[in-house]
């Protein structure tokens, strides 16, 4: 309470002042009730006098008792009945001139009233009575005859210290209701003040005038815009200055900053709520200061004050100061977006656009051929080739991209550059006579659609001129200036280095692809055993060392080769070359796969050895190797470092085989192992690389997952299908490995097509195999090669059985070609020598070696197989005449 009975603040004054007048109004009504009282009493006694003196003055038989001799014995106890009945202080009767005859009070019988002519003269009234016996209110009624005429007078009333006793029982009701009147009242100004108390922020009068005073000031004084921005973004509080400056409407206050014309930037910075200092922005032709700073916590609701500062007078030095910040961005952004690719049109569509519009409405960038096509330029610089064009419209004049340029005329401004090595400007196109004389058709519509100035400057790097690039000007007024000269050259300059190192890549990239491609099969070897199809893609940002291969092998067998060469170039392009050579190689010998990668990793760690010191090793290389086998259903495979394959089912489910898995190649120094699989026919084996199943944003779980999401639930899919299921659903977004696929679908031999038999150890049996034999081959009608197959058999049998050991075992089988085996039991190699002239034997191998189309050897786990091949369509072949000694075993 003491807080708010103080004086000091604006509150406390508002409560006492509103209590003080509280007090003298309830005063003043308590008073005027008490005179209202009073004054209702004297009137009520008036009325209750008169109408008593009129009820006597009429009574039968007061006119007789006042003509009666003796008045007062007559009319003295009618007189007490009538004050008693009335309730009346006193009730009188008078003769005419005023003397009692007849009272209440016996003692002023005869004392003449006074005041009483009025009604003496007939006229009956009312008033307050002061004087003797004592003051009251009284009526004075004339009593009159049957002629009119007074006979006497009637008086009646009351005290008045009886009337002050009637008012002053309502008194304690009166002060009741003041009292609670003054209570209700304080109460609500104690409110009322507390309210305000808040409001005010406990101020004095003083600190508010003082407050309103500078509210005032800034408002319509101060020469630096204010404006105060609610939560909402709507204006609340905006000065005079302030309105001057922005131009703002008469009724801006309460309305979004968005709708009140301003600038775009100065909307939504002012809306934003965002704290700047000094930022600077546009209002129609002045330049502004804008600072803005949150309101909270320094009172009122959340919300933003800006001030704005005109400061157009240094307009001039600032535009200097922003040209020279606007040039700095361009050219930080040149060096951050010119070259984030390593192709040549690319970097040249990067150069064009980061200048269009800040510092040109046009760019046209032009290269020579051999940029193009990753060469050296070379020669003349006057044919170059438009790479691209960037603008603020699409339908300029300009020659599109892909047009040949010829810069014929010397006195072209870009003839001009290219000869001094240095940016060239030409301020008017329009007196620009050798620009217009190189095509004036071409000149004719530039300068109609407002194309009027230009700076080309000339693309070098290594002091090697790659292109130009010409900057043009058309929507902006602005000609070009010398000062723009350095800006050209030195965004031409970091587009030179660019885009040769793009071209360096191109050719690097160009040559490796080249390489691997040539390294890789360009079409897929004939054979029945496999329905084969393949993917390859290189990474884009250079090729790797991944590869693929299809051997056939005799038996009608097919090779699968998948392998990978850690890190990409031409060192890796070129070693996966050798190590495909290698695989050839390897595969001729007809070694198990096993055998196979142990040869090959024997080579990779002695290349490993021979290039140890310059570095460039292939240690890390992955390969698959897989050898199908038609006539049995068989699948060997073996893996160095690679993923095991995937087969996807004829009941179109998925397996991932469990084959072992060992270190890649030049690393164990471990013998590998072979995994035997039995495929049914219709079998898809699906070989990859690492590149397809795993990248930065895919572990290699998951790739495997979605390959066999892919695969899964389709068998009827060709391996073709498959190959286009499997990159459309896995390639991924940007390739930084290259990716090798393979897929093969297993087909089994007709067994009407394999014909076998065990041969007794003994030389006799011979003829019956050879007859056997030949009649095969009737029924699969090969008379033709008859003979000379019967020969070659006789021979490689008789050779079994003189120096091999058991079992025994021959087999023909008819796919493509007719293949001819016999194999025993013994491990010992044949192999072609001279024989001499006096020899009676040795010379079986080269009948063989005549006859057949290839021939050979291959080990197994339990002996060797010689083997022939001959083709029915080409027919018997004619042994040429022997030349030389005879070959023997």
């Amino acid at each position: 309470m003491r807080s708010l009975l103080g004086v000091r603040t604006v509150a406390g004054q508002v409560l006492l002042l509103q209590i003080v007048v509280a007090v003298l109004l309830i005063a003043a009504a308590v008073a005027g009730l008490a005179v209202q009282a009073r004054y209702n009493g004297e009137h009520e006694a008036q009325n209750r006098s008169l109408a008593a003196a009129e009820s006597f003055a009429d009574a039968p038989g007061t006119v007789a008792a006042l003509r009666s001799p003796d008045p007062t014995a007559a009319l003295q106890s009618s007189v007490r009945r009538a004050r008693d009945g009335s309730g009346l202080d006193f009730i009188a009767v008078m003769t005419p001139d005023g003397t009692r005859v007849a009272d209440n009070e016996p003692s002023l019988v005869g004392r003449r009233a006074e005041g009483v002519e009025r009604a003496a003269a007939g006229t009956a009234f009312t008033e307050i009575f002061e004087g003797a016996p004592n003051d009251a209110a009284r009526a004075v009624v004339p009593v009159t005859d049957a002629d009119g005429s007074v006979v006497g007078l009637v008086s009646a009333g009351v005290s008045i210290e009886n009337v002050g006793d009637a008012v002053n029982r309502h008194l304690p009701v009166l002060l009741a209701s003041a009292g609670a009147a003054l209570a209700l009242a304080v109460g609500s100004s104690a409110l009322v003040s507390r309210r305000l108390r808040r409001q005010t922020h406990g101020l004095g009068p003083t600190e508010m005038t003082r407050m309103y005073e500078h509210h005032d000031a800034v408002l319509h004084a101060a020469r630096e815009g204010v404006l105060i921005i609610g939560d909402d973004g709507r204006l609340t509080l905006v000065n005079d200055e302030a309105r001057r400056l922005l131009e703002l409407p008469p009724d801006a206050e309460g309305r979004p900053v968005t709708d009140l014309g301003l600038d775009v930037g100065t909307a939504e910075l002012l809306a934003s709520g965002r704290a700047v200092t000094d930022e600077v922005h546009l209002a129609g032709d002045r330049l502004l200061a804008v600072n803005t700073r949150p309101t909270a916590p320094y009172g009122g609701a959340s919300g933003t004050v800006a001030t704005l500062r005109d400061t157009t007078e240094l307009r001039a030095v600032s535009g200097m100061a922003e040209v020279a910040r606007e040039r700095l961005r361009l050219l930080y952004e040149a060096g951050v977006r010119i070259g984030t690719s390593l192709d040549v049109v690319r970097t040249a569509e990067e150069l064009s656009e980061v200048t269009v519009p800040g510092f040109a409405d046009f760019v046209t960038v032009e290269l020579l051929d051999p940029v193009l096509r990753g060469e050296e330029p070379s020669g003349t610089h006057t044919e170059m080739r438009r790479t691209a064009v960037s603008g603020i419209r699409d339908d300029h004049p300009l020659q599109p991209v892909g047009d040949l340029l010829r810069f014929a005329v010397a006195t072209t401004p870009m003839a001009a550059a290219l000869a001094s090595g240095h940016a060239v400007l030409e301020p008017d196109l329009d007196v620009a006579h050798g620009w217009r004389a190189q095509d004036p058709s071409g000149a004719r519509e530039a300068l109609a659609y407002g194309i009027h100035s230009l700076v080309t400057v000339p693309l070098q790097a290594r002091g090697v001129v790659l292109g130009m690039a010409n900057f043009w000007r058309s929507e902006r007024p602005e000609r070009f200036e010398e000062e723009d000269l350095a800006f050209a050259e030195e965004v031409a300059a970091r587009a030179a280095v660019a885009i040769d190192n793009a071209r360096r890549f191109t050719r690097e990239h160009t040559m490796a692809v080249t390489l691997q491609r040539s390294l890789l099969p360009r079409v897929l070897p004939e054979q029945g055993a496999l329905d084969i199809a393949y993917r390859y893609l290189p990474a884009q940002a250079g090729v790797g060392g991944d590869w693929f291969d299809v051997i056939p092998l005799p038996g009608a067998r097919v090779a699968l080769v998948v392998g990978d060469v850690v890190g990409h170039g031409l060192h890796a392009a070129a070693t996966m070359g050798r190590l495909r050579t290698a695989v050839h190689n390897f595969s001729a010998l007809d070694l198990p796969p096993d055998e196979l990668l142990g040869h090959l990793d024997e080579l990779v760690s002695r290349i490993d050895q021979e290039e140890a010191g310059d570095g460039e090793g292939i240690t890390g290389a992955t390969c698959l190797y897989a050898i199908y086998d038609p006539a049995s259903g068989r699948c060997s495979v073996a893996t160095a470092g690679h993923f095991a394959p995937v087969l996807l089912l004829p009941d179109g489910t998925v397996d991932c085989p469990d084959v072992p898995v060992f270190p890649p190649l030049g690393l164990g120094n471990l013998p590998f192992e072979t995994a035997e699989l039995q495929l049914a026919e219709g079998t898809q084996l699906v070989l990859y690389t690492d590149g397809l199943i795993e990248y930065r944003e895919r572990d290699v779980d998951t790739g495997l997952r979605v390959l066999r999401e892919t695969l899964s639930g389709h068998p009827e899919r060709t391996p073709e299908e498959t190959c286009q299921a499997v990159f459309g659903a896995m390639l991924p977004p940007h390739r930084s490995d290259d990716i090798a696929l393979l897929v093969a679908r297993t087909s089994l031999m007709d067994r009407g097509r394999v014909a076998e038999w065990d041969v007794p150890p003994d030389p006799s049996a011979v003829a019956t195999v050879r007859a056997a034999c030949g009649r095969q081959l009737e029924q699969w009608g090969l008379e033709d090669i008859g003979f000379s197959t019967e020969l070659m058999l006789s021979e490689l049998i008789t050779n079994a059985i003189r120096y091999g050991s058991e079992p025994i075992h021959v087999r023909m089988l008819y796919e493509r070609c007719l293949i001819c085996e016999v194999s025993d039991g013994s491990s010992t190699s044949p192999h072609l020598r001279r024989a001499a002239t006096t020899d009676e034997g040795g010379r079986g191998l080269f009948l063989v070696s005549q006859f057949a189309e290839r021939w050979g050897t291959r080990y197994t786990p339990t002996g060797k197989v010689m083997w022939t091949e001959q083709s029915p369509a080409a027919g018997p072949r004619q042994p040429v005449e022997l030349m030389l000694d005879d070959v023997s075993w």
